[in-house]
């Protein structure tokens, strides 16, 4: 059975969505203006800015600096890790912006080795970021193996109740991970941050997560730079039609199909570019061709889920 939000795209389960871009109805986007980013709504009530900045592989001694442009260009969402080894960075960029704490969006994410430590790992975690909560904290991979990822779970309850991070979520969890939390808590994520690029969509899975009512967050959005993906003629078409870059084009499509997305970028050119992302709208044609591109788990260039433990 589609999800309400797969049915505004006509998504069903094991189908690509005949449209794929989200609807202007959809009761879960907040839209700010033409040229500003759109807020969702998450399942707890709080809003989340749909496009953000992401750190991951970002040098700790440059993280400070670029993450500083990110917010002087105009992003609100930086998404981090404790894992990435650059949370002092993104905390010395907010601290240093003047920008009201109310105005940002963090996210951090709790490591594998702590599922079982939670509130010190998020403890250690906000003293390095310089905040005393979090916008949203993820629990990074669910490693089934060790068997830890329900109990984390119940810790990241507790968190968010003790006022520690606002909204909790999780990280790289299959459709089996999200139904044994739901289980053992009866509380859902409010987020799910997976792989997601036009090589590996799975549609099937992402309208499982909607149909829960777990909105879904891009990592590798631009295909991390392994793949030949910039040069397919479905984007280099697009990009060459609307006067944009490949990068823009790819950004564009997830934001359409209502993904919250943070691409990254060490040079303050692409940062800037990445954002630029609102004056353009792709055709239904173009944003068909470019879910065509699905290669399904051959298209996938991270680790799967249930490999890393």
């Amino acid at each position: 059975m589609a999800s309400a939000l797969g049915e505004s795209l006509n998504i069903t389960a094991g189908s690509r969505p005949e449209k794929v871009y989200c609807r202007l109805g959809d009761p879960f986007l907040v839209k700010l203006g033409a040229m500003t980013v759109d807020k969702i709504t998450l399942n707890d009530g709080n809003d989340i800015p749909q496009l953000g900045f992401g750190v991951f592989q970002v040098d700790p001694e440059k993280t400070e600096e670029l993450v500083a442009e990110a917010l002087r260009v105009g992003y609100r969402h930086i998404d981090t890790a404790a894992i990435y080894g650059n949370e002092e960075g993104v905390g010395r960029a907010i601290a240093n912006s003047g920008i009201p704490r109310e105005e940002l969006f963090v996210t951090t994410k709790l490591w594998n080795d702590r599922q079982t430590d939670a509130a010190a790992a998020l403890d250690e975690s906000l003293e390095k970021l310089g905040l005393d909560y979090v916008d949203l904290y993820l629990i990074h991979w669910p490693c089934p193996d060790n068997g830890n990822y329900v109990e984390a779970w119940k810790q990241l309850i507790e968190l968010r109740d003790a006022g520690k991070t606002k909204s909790i979520g999780v990280s790289n969890f299959e459709l089996e991970h999200l139904e044994e939390i739901e289980t053992h808590t009866e509380v859902r994520p409010a987020v799910n941050q997976v792989e997601l690029h036009p090589y590996l969509q799975r549609w099937r899975e992402l309208d499982g997560f909607r149909d829960q009512n777990i909105r879904i967050e891009a990592w590798g959005p631009l295909g991390q730079g392994k793949t030949d993906l910039f040069d397919q003629p479905e984007i280099a078409d697009a990009a060459k039609a609307h006067n944009v870059s490949p990068a823009q084009v790819i950004i564009r499509w997830h934001l359409q199909n209502g993904i919250i997305v943070f691409p990254k970028s060490a040079t303050p050119e692409r940062i800037a570019e990445n954002f630029d992302v609102f004056g353009f709208e792709l055709s239904d044609d173009e944003m068909t061709a470019i879910t065509a591109l699905d290669r399904g788990e051959e298209g996938r260039g991270g680790t799967h889920p249930a490999d890393m433990n």
